[in-house]
């Protein structure tokens, strides 16, 4: 990991070690996700069975999971894992229960003004499950749907080797009220999600994370269906003092580079000594890791750290990282949360890790990354609903306004928006 100092470094070097900007797309991955976007439009379900076993599984012989399918997947999973998907479940619907809207009206004497809040219709999830399972994916995305009132919800997943679908994936799926699962995984998931084949039904928007095929995908066909966000790699910062433990420190850094060589990791001090402490920690842990390798990789091209010289300062960097998850390991927690601007998911105190918030606390782990939380959030029941405004006027309100309204229309030269008034307005 790099280390700066402030005071000592440059303000402009360390703040460009932690910036994460997203970077734009390749042009022969825009070329590639495009031919699959024209091949899955083009020929349905057709392209969706070629491609799947090209690239996912040869034995895959049907998109579409059976309940045959979802009957095996519950005997195979576990009691434990089951049960544990159920709790996780109920405490990311109680959470995000408290961010239902409803719609309003205000009724003046001459007008009534307000808004219809309504869920989307249909929307299509897309969970990925390359390397691994991920049923905290699963209920990650589609919770929210489901307290939302989302009427038609289905997902994509990459099949396995063996052409089947994951079992803790389709029991997470079947938990939260998804219709229909469909054994598809890249940018060909996105497609048939966005264009509809002869079993994927056409939908309103698609969310969840995804490879850079699945997220460039997402990028091009924005505008046909919508879109959450554009997903890059996992990153963590961490603000600590002396008060931290520095194993729970390097075992937090420790678990967000295990992601993948690309996930920025960053530590900001006010101690110096703990610093130092951490590097010795994540040296011996790391010798333990099963994904030594990634966490090594990730450390060494995109680990930070720096020794501020005050709480201040921390948290003026922290709001230049705009972190994906931001730990905040200080004896002053809750004053310092008060300083943060730009985070997609705050923890406090030296016992709430990021797994909780990844696994089974409630907030969600769908988070804005590469500096996006300087003007997005994570998903939410907001991304699952629409809203509609809502206007009736009187007479009597038409005339008291349109004073207003033909003196703007005017200005802005459009004659015949200001005829609309004319025509309506007492002789």
């Amino acid at each position: 990991m790099k280390i700066y100092e402030t005071g000592r470094d440059s303000a402009a070097d360390i703040k460009s070690a932690l910036t994460t900007e997203a970077q734009g797309p390749d042009p022969q991955l825009q070329e590639t996700v495009r031919g699959i976007i024209d091949d899955v439009r083009t020929r349905g379900d057709g392209a969706l069975l070629e491609l799947g076993r090209r690239f996912d599984s040869a034995d895959l012989c049907s998109i579409r999971v059976s309940e045959d399918e979802f009957e095996a997947a519950y005997a195979s999973v576990k009691p434990d894992l089951l049960h544990a998907i159920r709790v996780a479940k109920a405490n990311i619907e109680k959470f995000h229960r408290k961010q239902l809207q409803n719609s309003w009206m205000d009724m003046g004497e001459d007008y009534t003004y307000g808004q219809i809040v309504r869920p989307i219709e249909k929307v299509g999830f897309y969970a990925p499950g390359g390397l691994a399972p991920y049923p905290s994916t699963v209920l990650m995305t589609a919770v929210p749907g489901l307290v939302a009132g989302v009427s038609t919800m289905v997902m994509c997943c990459p099949a396995q080797k063996d052409g089947s679908a994951s079992g803790p994936m389709l029991v997470a799926a079947k938990e939260c009220g998804v219709t229909d699962v469909f054994k598809i995984g890249g940018a060909q998931a996105a497609a048939a999600m966005a264009f509809g084949t002869e079993s994927v039904p056409k939908v309103d928007k698609i969310v969840g994370p995804g490879n850079q095929f699945v997220t460039e995908a997402k990028r091009q066909l924005y505008g046909f269906v919508g879109i959450d966000q554009l997903a890059g790699p996992s990153e963590i910062l961490i603000l600590a003092d002396e008060t931290a433990n520095p194993a729970y420190v390097a075992a937090d850094i420790m678990s967000q580079a295990e992601h993948g060589p690309d996930s920025p990791c960053a530590l900001v001090t006010t101690s110096r000594k703990l610093a130092d402490a951490v590097l010795r920690e994540i040296k011996s842990q790391t010798e333990a890791a099963p994904r030594k390798d990634y966490i090594n990789e990730s450390l060494d091209r995109h680990g930070v750290v720096v020794i501020a010289r005050d709480v201040d300062e921390c948290a003026e960097l922290a709001n230049v990282f705009a972190p994906e998850h931001l730990e905040i390991a200080m004896a002053d927690a809750w004053d310092v949360v008060r300083k943060i601007k730009n985070a997609g998911m705050i923890m406090l105190g030296h016992y709430t890790p990021v797994p909780l918030c990844d696994f089974a606390a409630g907030p969600n782990h769908t988070l804005p990354t590469s500096g996006t939380a300087r003007f997005s959030s994570p998903l939410g029941v907001d991304d699952f609903i629409k809203k509609s405004g809502l206007l009736s006027y009187t007479h009597k309100a038409l005339n008291k306004v349109a004073p207003i309204v033909l003196e703007i229309a005017a200005a802005e030269g459009f004659d015949a928006h200001a005829n609309t008034i004319r025509i309506r307005l007492d002789k």
